[in-house]
C-alpha cells in the first residue's frame, strides 16, 4: 500500500486494512474455466490450492484489527489444465451467531473484551490457516480455537472436529501432519494456563494420543515442528500478561531476560518424557521443518529477535496496531543435541522473510528447500514477492512479484511422477493494486528465478491473508 494512503488513513482514522488489496469482498462465488493471462496450465498437476484469511461479514463494532475478520477460504481447482475458483466463509459459531441477526456482536482485539459474550471474550473465527488431514480441510485460529472441518471441493463448513468424538478443546493455529504415516500433531494453550495440551491424531482422524505439558505459566506458542520420532513444542518469551487479561484487555509483553525453551517428546510421549533446551531470547511465528540427524535435532524456523515494536507513548491506537503488525524475521536454524544437552544455533540468511512453504512429502524428515515470502518495507505487512532457499548449499533466489503486486503464503504442488524434493509448482495469489485485478500465479519450483510460467485471472478481488496448503488430486477424487 502506498505510503501516501497510510498518511491519509493516520489523519482519517480510517484502518487501511479495510481497503485496497486487504479490502473485505461481500460474495460467495464459483467460476470455471478461468482466462489464461498468461502461459498455459501445466498438465501434470492435478489438487487444489486452498488460502485462508480474514474477511469481515459484518461493519465491526468499535475499532478493526486486521485478525478480527471473519475466516473466508479462497480455493482453486487445477485439473486437466483448466481452472475453477470457489471462495466461502467459514461458518463457524461465532459467524452463525452474528448472521442471525445480521449484525457484529463481538468487539474485536483493539477493544476491551468485557462487553463481549461471556462464553467467548475474543471472537474465534477460524482464519488463520488451513490443512487437509484425512481427506478434508481443517481450519485453525491463532488464538488456538475450535477446529472446523470443511469439504475441499465445495468448501462447505462440516462442523468442528473432534476427532472421533475423543476431543472437545481447542487447538492452536499450526498442527503438523506427517505424510508418511498420516498422523496429525497439534497443541492447545491458554493465556491464563500454566500448561499446555498435547495431541496426536491417526490417519482415519481419531485423537489416539493427549498428554498436558507443564510450563512455567502461562504462553502464547504460535507454531511446532515434528521429526519421525519426535514433537518439538515453544515455550518463548513472548506472552500475555494474565493482569490486563483479567481486567478485560489483551496485552502482551516480550521479556527479553528470559531465554527461549524448546521441548523435544517423544510423539508418543508424556510430560515425564518432554526434554527442554535453552536458547536465546526470541519468538518464533513460523517454523519451517525439523528432522533428526544423528545424536541431534535439526529444527529452522523464522526467528523474530524483536517482536515488541517501539511505540511512542502518544502514538494513536491505529498507529500503533499498524507498528504491532510489523514483521522482522530471518531464516535460523537451531540444533539440539540429545545426548549432551547442547545447543547450537545461528542465522541462516539476513533477508526479511516469513510464511515458509516446504514440500509437505518432507516435513519432519530431512529436506533442503523453502519457499517464504519477502516482506516489503510498507507500514502495512506486505508480501512483495518469494525467496526460495536451498538450506543445504546455503543460497537463495528471489523472485518478485512487481511493482504495485503483492502476494500470498504459496503452497508446494509436487509435480505428478516427481523424482526430487523441489520438482513441482508453486501456487499462490497476486493482487495487482495498479490494475485493481487479482491473479493466480503458478511457478515452476525447478527454475524458479524465470518467473511464473502461467497466470489465471481471478473473477473477484481476493483480500491478502494469512496461510494456505495444497490438495492432491489423488487423494480427494
Amino acid at each position: 500500500m502506498k505510503n501516501d494512503m497510510i498518511d491519509f488513513a493516520l489523519e482519517t482514522n480510517v484502518n487501511p486494512y479495510l481497503l485496497g488489496k486487504y479490502k473485505p469482498i461481500h460474495d460467495e462465488v464459483f467460476v470455471e474455466d478461468l482466462e489464461v493471462i498468461e502461459g498455459e496450465i501445466p498438465r501434470d498437476i492435478n489438487g487444489i490450492y486452498v488460502r485462508n484469511g480474514p474477511n469481515p461479514k459484518y461493519e465491526t463494532r468499535g475499532r478493526y484489527h486486521w485478525f478480527d475478520g471473519d475466516g473466508m477460504l479462497h480455493s482453486v481447482q487445477l485439473r486437466d489444465g483448466k481452472v475453477s475458483y470457489r471462495n466461502r466463509w467459514i461458518k463457524t459459531a461465532a459467524f452463525e451467531r452474528e448472521a442471525a441477526v445480521g449484525e457484529s456482536i463481538w468487539f474485536g482485539r483493539m477493544e476491551s473484551m468485557v462487553k463481549n459474550p461471556k462464553d467467548m471474550p475474543l471472537k474465534d473465527t477460524s482464519n488463520t490457516d488451513v490443512v487437509f488431514h484425512n481427506k478434508q480441510l481443517m481450519t485453525l485460529w491463532y488464538m488456538s480455537g475450535k477446529p472446523y472441518k470443511v469439504d475441499p471441493q465445495t468448501l462447505e463448513t462440516l462442523g468442528i472436529e473432534d476427532f472421533g468424538g475423543k476431543y472437545k478443546n481447542n487447538i492452536s493455529a499450526h498442527t503438523k501432519v506427517d505424510e508418511q504415516t498420516g498422523d496429525l500433531m497439534f497443541f492447545d494453550y491458554g493465556p491464563l494456563r500454566s500448561s499446555l495440551t498435547y495431541g496426536v491424531v491417526s490417519a482415519s482422524g481419531i485423537l489416539t494420543h493427549c498428554v498436558d505439558v507443564d510450563l512455567p505459566g502461562p504462553r502464547l506458542p504460535h507454531d511446532m515442528a515434528i521429526t519421525e520420532n519426535y514433537s518439538i513444542l515453544m515455550d518463548l518469551p513472548l506472552f500475555a500478561d494474565p493482569n490486563a487479561i483479567s481486567k478485560g484487555r489483551y496485552k502482551v509483553e516480550f521479556h527479553r531476560d528470559v531465554p527461549s525453551r524448546f521441548g523435544i517428546i517423544p510423539r508418543f510421549g508424556s510430560n515425564e518424557n518432554i526434554r527442554w533446551f535453552e536458547a536465546e531470547p526470541c519468538y518464533i511465528y513460523h517454523t519451517i521443518n525439523s528432522w533428526e540427524e544423528g545424536d541431534e535435532i535439526v529444527f529452522l524456523g523464522c526467528r523474530v529477535e524483536e517482536p515488541m515494536p517501539e511505540v511512542t507513548k502518544n502514538a494513536s491506537p491505529l498507529a500503533r496496531m499498524l507498528a504491532y503488525l510489523q514483521l522482522n524475521a530471518r531464516l535460523y536454524y537451531w540444533r539440539f543435541n540429545l545426548t549432551t544437552g547442547l545447543v547450537k544455533e545461528g542465522l541462516l540468511d539476513d533477508v526479511n522473510t516469513e510464511f515458509p512453504t516446504v514440500n509437505l512429502n518432507f516435513v519432519g524428515r530431512k529436506s533442503r528447500y523453502t519457499y517464504n515470502v519477502h516482506i516489503s518495507n510498507e507500514q502495512t505487512l506486505s508480501f512483495d514477492g518469494l525467496v526460495k532457499y536451498d538450506t543445504e548449499k546455503q543460497n537463495s533466489e528471489t523472485l518478485m512479484f512487481g511493482k504495485g503486486r503483492y502476494g500470498n503464503e504459496a503452497a508446494f504442488a509436487p509435480r505428478q511422477y516427481s523424482n526430487s524434493e523441489d520438482d513441482g509448482y508453486l501456487i499462490t495469489f497476486v493482487h495487482d493494486e495498479v490494475e485493481n485485478q487479482s491473479e493466480l500465479l503458478i511457478i515452476d519450483a525447478l527454475n524458479f528465478a524465470n518467473g511464473p510460467i502461467a497466470r489465471v485471472k481471478i473473477p473477484v478481488n481476493i483480500p491478502i491473508g494469512f496461510h494456505a496448503c495444497w490438495v492432491p488430486g489423488e487423494k480427494i477424487d
